[in-house]
C-alpha cells in the first residue's frame, strides 16, 4: 500500500501536466476503441454467419437472377436441410436517405433457416396470413416509429412503383450481434405484380439460402448444387454464408485497412505524450534518484518508481478512455445505423484498450529509466537546488 500511495503522490505531484497527459491517454484510448469498433462493425455479417448455411448465386454475379424452380432440385441434394430464397428488393422509405435492407422472402422457409430471428407467434400467424404483410427489426421500427398495423410505403428503385405493406411483426435478435434493421416481406407479393411488367425477373428468385444438415457437408453440398446446374443457362456459385458476406466486405478492404492502420498511429502518437512526460519528469527528479542511490536502493527500485508511474498515469487515462467509449459509441452508431446496423463494443476491443495503455506505459518509461539508471550519483546530485 505504501508503494502505490507513493507511486500516485509522484504521478501528480504536478497536478497540470499529470491531468493534461491523462486527458490525451483517455482521447486516444477512445479514439483507438471507436475505429477498432467500426472496424468489428464491418465485420459484423462477417461474424454473425453460421457455419451451416450456403447461399446459392448466379454464377455470373448476383445481379442476375436464378429461377425458382432450382428451388426444389436443391431440396433433393443429400445433405441439404431446408432451402429458403429471397430478392434484394432495393426500395426506400420516403427518403433515398432512409436506407435499410428490405428483402422479398420465402416467409415460411426464412425463419426455418434463421432462428435468430425472433418473432412473436401471433405475429409471425399474422404475417403468414396477409400477402402485403411485412416484419422488420426492433430498431428499424423504433426509428421511424411504426405500429402493429400501420401502412408503410416502399418507392422502389429495382422495381419502380409506390409499394404499400403492414407491418404485421417485429422480430429482434437471439443475440446482440444480430441486424435488427431489416424489413422482410413475401416474395410471393413481389412477384405477383412484376408478372406483367418485368417479365425478366417473373418467378425469378436474386438467390437461395440452404441450410445444411452438419456443417462439415458444406462443401460436398456445395459443390453437389453447383455441378446440378452445371452448363445450364443459369450456372449456379454456391458458398457458404461467411464467405458470402466477407465477398462484399473484400470490396471495401482497402478503406478497413486504412482505418486499421489510423487507429495504430493513435497510439503512437500518445506513445511520444507519455514518454515526453516521464522524460520532463525523470529530469525533474534526477537529484531525488541520485540520493536513493547513495542509500543503497538499485536500479530495479528506480526502474519500479518510473515504470510504475508510468503505468499509474496510461492506466487512469486508459479506464477513463473505456468508460467513454461506450456512450461514444452508442452515439456513434445512432447517427451511422444505416451503415452499421450493429455497432457494440466488443470485449476484445476493451482489451486491445488496456493493452495498448499498458504497452504506451512501459515504453514511454524505458528512456527515461535508462537515463535514471545510468547517471553518476555526483552527476545526479549537482542536479539538486
Amino acid at each position: 500500500m505504501l508503494i502505490l500511495k507513493l507511486l500516485f503522490r509522484n504521478a501528480f505531484r504536478h497536478k497540470l501536466r499529470a491531468a493534461l497527459t491523462i486527458l490525451g491517454i483517455t482521447i486516444a484510448i477512445m479514439a483507438f476503441g471507436l475505429l477498432r469498433t467500426v472496424v468489428s462493425a464491418w465485420y459484423a455479417g462477417v461474424e454473425a454467419s453460421s457455419a451451416s448455411r450456403l447461399v446459392t448465386r448466379n454464377a455470373i454475379s448476383l445481379i442476375f437472377p436464378l429461377p425458382i424452380a432450382y428451388k426444389d432440385k436443391i431440396r433433393q441434394i443429400d445433405g441439404v436441410k431446408t432451402v429458403s430464397y429471397g430478392t434484394w428488393f432495393g426500395g426506400v422509405y420516403k427518403d433515398e436517405k432512409n436506407f435499410f435492407p428490405n428483402l422479398a422472402v420465402d416467409a415460411q422457409s426464412f425463419m426455418h433457416v434463421y432462428p435468430e430471428f425472433t418473432i412473436a407467434d401471433d405475429e409471425l400467424r399474422a404475417f403468414l396470413k396477409d400477402r402485403k404483410g411485412f416484419v422488420a427489426g426492433r430498431k428499424l421500427v423504433e426509428k421511424f416509429k411504426w405500429k402493429l398495423g400501420d401502412t408503410v410505403t416502399l418507392k422502389g428503385l429495382i422495381f419502380p412503383g409506390d409499394w404499400d405493406f403492414v407491418l404485421r411483426g417485429v422480430y429482434r435478435g437471439r443475440d446482440k450481434t444480430i441486424d435488427e434493421t431489416q424489413f422482410l416481406f413475401h416474395w410471393d407479393y413481389l412477384n405477383e405484380r412484376i408478372k406483367n411488367k418485368m417479365t425478366s425477373w417473373a418467378n425469378q428468385v436474386g438467390f437461395y439460402m440452404i441450410d445444411v444438415t452438419r456443417p462439415d457437408r458444406a462443401a460436398e453440398v456445395s459443390m453437389a448444387i453447383d455441378g446440378t446446374f452445371k452448363n445450364s443457362l443459369a450456372e449456379t456459385l454456391t458458398e457458404t454464408e461467411k464467405a458470402f458476406q466477407m465477398s462484399f466486405v473484400s470490396m471495401t478492404e482497402a478503406i478497413v485497412m486504412a482505418i486499421q492502420l489510423v487507429s495504430f498511429v493513435v497510439i503512437f502518437i500518445i506513445m511520444a505524450v507519455v514518454a515526453n512526460t516521464m522524460a520532463m519528469t525523470t529530469r525533474e527528479r534526477i537529484g531525488e534518484y541520485a540520493i536513493l542511490k547513495t542509500m543503497g536502493f538499485g536500479g530495479r527500485h528506480i526502474l519500479a518508481l518510473i515504470l510504475g508511474e508510468s503505468l499509474v498515469i496510461t492506466l487512469a487515462g486508459g479506464i477513463l478512455g473505456i468508460i467513454l467509449t461506450y456512450p461514444a459509441a452508442a452515439l456513434f452508431g445512432h447517427k451511422l445505423s444505416n451503415f452499421f446496423p450493429i455497432f457494440n463494443v466488443e470485449m476484445k476491443t476493451v482489451y486491445l484498450d488496456i493493452a495498448a495503455a499498458l504497452l504506451v506505459g512501459v515504453i514511454a518509461a524505458l528512456v527515461p529509466t535508462r537515463r535514471a539508471v545510468s547517471i553518476r550519483i555526483a552527476d545526479g546530485l549537482r542536479r539538486i537546488g
